[in-house]
This record gives structure tokens, C-alpha cells and sequence, in this order.
């Protein structure tokens, strides 16, 4: 069979005519990508264009889809709520009860604030650790994400190493137009895993309110923490007045039920979650200490709505069985081992490993990263985009760009070996040129 997509690319060019950049979000289409493809529907581990190819999914909506597509009990808790209504302006019963679930849920909360999206939960983590210290200073580290506002979107990426002056301190990129430079005057840029770098900071500057991380670097890279690097951070933020905060908007309820918190055992002061928690609707929330929470609460005319409330009960429900997270990281796991052996019966250089719900993949190196920057020297992004392209032409969508795939407990392992075999159809046609 022929792979197409003409009408996904028709689409694109028409919607171009009244869409800004032709998507509703620059996740949606890659750089690398001459147009996105648009999708008709979705169910369990596989997509559906509108050109009617298939696809084995490990993009899972860029996260949230941690039950997988179309999940038949998030389905019922929708239709249950919109019989009730969609929206109040006004709590509800089933507010109190998910707040009350996710308390006892994350190590480190003591309450929780609901948001709409990780960008906001961010912004208003920003502003808790502030209000709390009195101090102004955020630590946030190269090529991590916490969202898109002018002081959120600080050295997120980097075309080549070129780009970044040899102090991380003096690397602050500005990532769209329109951006305020004065927006990364109190943003201290720092390489991940790196703690005597932090602690360096923390003694020449005591206006530190916060250490932001990704307990696993999956924006970029992917890159994991070194062994004790969080514990690490978690000592060095005791030791200098400041707290930690873990951005979880991707690890959160992935790596295990209490998130990357839980899976490393280090408990930070703030986290920040969203992407997974509602199963595909749009929920964030930020939790941490009592005496921090209390301090201020953001205001939002669609902060956990009813809908998006039913659906992380929903989902919160599932992901409380026995068994789910081992069987989710035994996918993920088998997915990773299969590459990795498939990369040495061909002599391919890459590094994948399984972590809850995600795998990890970089080509071209070995091992994880040490941080961005040997990322951006070492890891081949080329020859990843190029296996992610080859695989989209034989019915397996990966992340474009970034090495993280995203495995959901309706993925099966009829589904990850059908993907290894595709895998190897690409890796056996690199070792022969």
C-alpha cells in the first residue's frame, strides 16, 4: 500500500488561509515537518488520518493520553458530567473529592491550586516562591521547559552549540519575537547536573527564591539526572534558603503515581503538574506545603472545570489498580530493550531506556547526555528525525524532534513489537548505506 497524505496536506495549505501558521499550537507541527498531519479519530494505541492511514501512537496528544485514546471509562465520567452541565462557575462535590485524591497522591502536597494548563501552573509557581522567599531570582536550567510566557520561555532550545556563550549565565535565548528581554532579568540560566555549578550561584547570589527542574529532562534531550543530582538540589535549596520546585507537567502521574517525586524518592517544595492527570482534557494544578499554597490563588474562568474534574477522577481511578505501573513500565522498558538490541545487531550508536510510561531515545551517543549542551554536540538529531520520518511512512508515530515516546497502558505488546520490526526495517537499511 501507497502511503499518502495528500488531503492531511491540502488541509494544512487551506487552513493556512485563516489559521495562524496553519496549527492552533507549535506543538502540532515540527520544524522539520512541511506539513502536520491532521487526524480524524483516535482509539486506544492507534491514530487515524483523514487520509486513512494508521499509526501505532507513542505521541499520546504531546502526554496526556496515559490511558490511551478514546478510554472508555474517562468517556463515561464526560457523559455523566455534561448530563449535570459543563460549566458553573462554582465548585463542585467532585472538586473536593479529586483534591482530597491527589493530596494523598503527591509526596509534597499539602494543598493543591488547579490551573488550566502546565504554562499557567508554572507562572503561578513563579509567583508562590516569591511570595514565600521575598526573594526574586529563579534558577532554571538550559533546554527545560515550563511554559511559553516572556519569562518562561528563556533558553528552551538551540539551533547548534554555537549558540550558547561557554557561561551558561550569559546564554539567555530569547525564543519568539515579541519577547521582553527584561523578562530574563531575574531568570539565572544554570547546565543541568551539575551541582557544584548550582551551589557557585547560591553563594554569589542571595536574592535565590527557587530551583525549578524537570526531575527527568524530557523537553529536550531526553537526559536523565545523575545519580543523587535531585537529592542533590533538594540539600543545596536547604542549605541556602530557596526552594525546590519539580516541573512535573510531564513526569507527573508518568513515572509512577506520585510522579518522578515518588519514582527517585526526593520530595520538593512545589510541583507542578498537568498533560496525564485528566486524560487528554485540559487540567494543571500546582501542590506543595500548606504555609507556601496559601499565600495566593489564581484567578481563571476555566480552572478545573467540571468536565476536565470528572475526567482526572476518571483517570485517577484507573491509574490506582494493581499493576499499572509495572505493567506501563514493562512496555516501556520493552520498547527500550528492543531498540537497544536492535541498535547493536546493526552496529547503530544510540542510548533508550524505559521510565514508567516513557521511553527515551537519542541517536547517536551511548548513554544519556550529561546535559543540553552535550546533547546539542553529540546526540544525532538527524539521524533521529530521520528514523521518525521513515517510521511515520510504516504506520509508527514518534515524537518529532525530542526523544520521548510515549507509551500508554492500552499499547499492547503486539504494539511494541510491531514497532521493533519497523525499527529494525530502518536501522538494517542505515547499516547497509
Amino acid at each position: 500500500m501507497v502511503y499518502v497524505t495528500k488531503k492531511s496536506r491540502q488541509a494544512y495549505l487551506s487552513g493556512k488561509e485563516y489559521l495562524a501558521d496553519g496549527v492552533a499550537s507549535s506543538f502540532h507541527k515540527a520544524a522539520v515537518e512541511e506539513y502536520p498531519l491532521v487526524m480524524a479519530r483516535g482509539k486506544g494505541s492507534k491514530l487515524i488520518d483523514i487520509d486513512g492511514n494508521e499509526y501505532i501512537d507513542y505521541v499520546a496528544g504531546f502526554g496526556p493520553m496515559l490511558l490511551g485514546y478514546n478510554a472508555e471509562k474517562v468517556n463515561e465520567a464526560i457523559r455523566e458530567q455534561l448530563k449535570r452541565g459543563a460549566h458553573f462557575g462554582a465548585p463542585t462535590e467532585q472538586l473536593y473529592e479529586l483534591a482530597q485524591k491527589l493530596v494523598k497522591i503527591i509526596p509534597c502536597a499539602e494543598r493543591i491550586s488547579f490551573q488550566s494548563s502546565g504554562t499557567e501552573a508554572n507562572m503561578h509557581a513563579f509567583r508562590l516562591v516569591r511570595a514565600y522567599t521575598g526573594k526574586k531570582k529563579i534558577i532554571k536550567f538550559e533546554g527545560q521547559y515550563h511554559g511559553w510566557s516572556d519569562e518562561q520561555k528563556i533558553s528552551i532550545s538551540a539551533k547548534d552549540i554555537s549558540e550558547l556563550d561557554e557561561d551558561p549565565k550569559k546564554t539567555r535565548i530569547m525564543d519568539t519575537a515579541g519577547q521582553r528581554k527584561a523578562a530574563a532579568d531575574d531568570i539565572i540560566i544554570a547546565p543541568w547536573n551539575d551541582l557544584e555549578y548550582v551551589e557557585r550561584i547560591l553563594q554569589n547570589n542571595h536574592d535565590v527564591a527557587a530551583i525549578i527542574t524537570e526531575p527527568v529532562m524530557l523537553d529536550s534531550g531526553p537526559i536523565l539526572p545523575k545519580k543523587n543530582y535531585l537529592a542533590g538540589l533538594r540539600k543545596l535549596s536547604r542549605e541556602y534558603g530557596c526552594l525546590l520546585v519539580f516541573d512535573e507537567v510531564i513526569t507527573g502521574f508518568r513515572l509512577a503515581l506520585g510522579g518522578a517525586q515518588e519514582y527517585y524518592q526526593v520530595i520538593p517544595d512545589l510541583a507542578v503538574f498537568g498533560k496525564a492527570v485528566a486524560g487528554g482534557f485540559s487540567l494543571s494544578l500546582v501542590a506543595g506545603k500548606k504555609e507556601i499554597m496559601e499565600l495566593g490563588h489564581p484567578s481563571g474562568t476555566f480552572n478545573a472545570t467540571p468536565i476536565a474534574v470528572a475526567a482526572a477522577v476518571a483517570t485517577l481511578t484507573e491509574i490506582q489498580n494493581d499493576g499499572f505501573y509495572r505493567d506501563l513500565e514493562k512496555m516501556s522498558q520493552r520498547l527500550a530493550q528492543g531498540i537497544m538490541d536492535l541498535a547493536g545487531k546493526h552496529h547503530i550508536s544510540a542510548f533508550s531506556t524505559g521510565l514508567g510510561g516513557v521511553c527515551l531515545l537519542n541517536m547517536g551517543i551511548h548513554h544519556s547526555p550529561e546535559d543540553f549542551r552535550d546533547h546539542l554536540r553529540n546526540a544525532d538529531q538527524k539521524k533521529y528525525n530521520d528514523l521518525v520520518f521513515r517510521l511515520k511512512l510504516n504506520g509508527v508515530r514518534f515524537t518529532p524532534e525530542r526523544g520521548r515516546e510515549y507509551v500508554s497502558s492500552a499499547h499492547t505488546t503486539q504494539d511494541i513489537d510491531a514497532t521493533l520490526s519497523q525499527i529494525e526495517n530502518v536501522f538494517s537499511a542505515w547499516a547497509k548505506n
